[in-house]
């Protein structure tokens, strides 16, 4: 017997990646229900080969499912996954919702799947675990195994993220400015962001907070905190760029020790989730387009940072929708399973 599984946002783009990475994985489900708000009652979606008929969020009974994969985000997941968790259902929600309540665990399995042990032993849990931002989780999957071998001081870090990462409409926006004739100078109407986003950078992601930084920046900081130690020191600048899928990041690193680039290359061939490919040549790295549908998450560009004491450098790059969302999400199912942490379905 396996488990019972809603999907909540059933729709979206990371609703559907939730669907695909369950049935990839061979996640083992007895029921997959697709749930979404009443307007999209009867939209079908895919499960492998099976089509499903999304139900309706409000009027679903949750006490018959083990789990419940949330992207609905923010404000649904505020109202539905208090009231979702009382029935005994696991909510692992992929909003910022939650991810910085005390008592709700942030989780990037390679990292902190310990944590999830402790969790689970509480008799008083909200039965809620959290997913990180997408571009912390692909980050701290890379700085984990370095941190544990030489402790990471500093961390600063541009990211260069794709326009999925803020929706369906964001990737529509990025399409329909793109495939009209492009004429210099010629003004584009924004609507989702700020400014034109084709062939276009906009160092803004989120709003604005009262230091400068945007709360995409914050999330880096406060969620790597969480995540791997709170003694490290975060700073980012969080970039929109006319990418489709993937986000890259460009992350300087300061240890407490040498870390050599032989050292650092080997530890992260070693580690779960990563790909490390860094040939030094033209073409020697990877780029979004290459790491789209890809589960790993993969650094490039290894080397030293001679401006501080003990610095690295490297460039990492995943899909958003998958490391940063979807294969997250079912990662830490997984890891309830695996570990026997969750009783199997009667």
């Amino acid at each position: 017997m396996g488990y019972k599984v809603a999907i909540i946002g059933a729709t979206g783009n990371v609703g559907r990646e939730m669907l695909n990475v369950l049935a990839e994985r061979e996640f083992p489900v007895d029921e997959v229900y697709a749930l979404a708000s009443r307007r999209s009652v009867g939209v079908e979606v895919t499960f492998g080969e099976k089509t499903l008929k999304c139900q309706d969020l409000e009027t679903f009974d949750f006490s018959k499912v083990d789990f419940a994969l949330m992207s609905a985000g923010g404000t649904v997941s505020k109202e539905w996954s208090p009231r979702i968790g009382a029935t005994g259902c696991i909510v692992i929600d992929n909003s910022s919702a939650w991810r910085y309540d005390v008592d709700v665990p942030l989780i990037v399995p390679e990292c902190n799947a310990d944590v999830l042990v402790e969790y689970m032993a509480r008799k008083n849990r909200k039965n809620i675990i959290a997913n990180p931002n997408c571009s912390t989780a692909q980050m701290v999957v890379a700085l984990k195994p370095l941190h544990d071998a030489a402790r990471i001081k500093r961390v600063v870090v541009s990211t260069y993220q794709s326009v999925s990462g803020a929706g369906k409409e964001a990737m529509d926006e990025l399409w329909a400015q793109t495939k009209g004739k492009y004429v210099p100078g010629q003004e584009y109407e924004p609507k989702k962001f700020p400014k034109q986003i084709a062939f276009n950078c906009i160092p803004q992601i989120d709003v604005f907070m009262e230091d400068g930084y945007t709360k995409e920046e914050w999330k880096m900081l406060a969620e790597t905190k969480k995540i791997l130690d709170p003694k490290i020191k975060v700073t980012a600048t969080c970039v929109r760029v006319p990418v489709f899928v993937g986000h890259s990041e460009a992350v300087n690193l300061e240890f407490e020790r040498q870390m050599t680039v032989a050292e650092a290359r080997s530890i992260l061939r070693e580690a779960p989730g990563i790909m490390v490919v860094d040939k030094r040549e033209p073409g020697g790295y990877v780029t979004p387009v290459e790491a789209a549908g890809e589960f790993a998450t993969y650094v490039s560009r290894i080397r030293e940072d001679a401006t501080v004491e003990n610095g690295l450098a490297m460039w990492i790059v995943s899909d958003n929708l998958l490391k940063g969302a979807a294969l997250n999400t079912v990662q830490i199912a997984e890891t309830l399973v695996n570990r026997k942490l969750l009783a199997k379905a009667a």
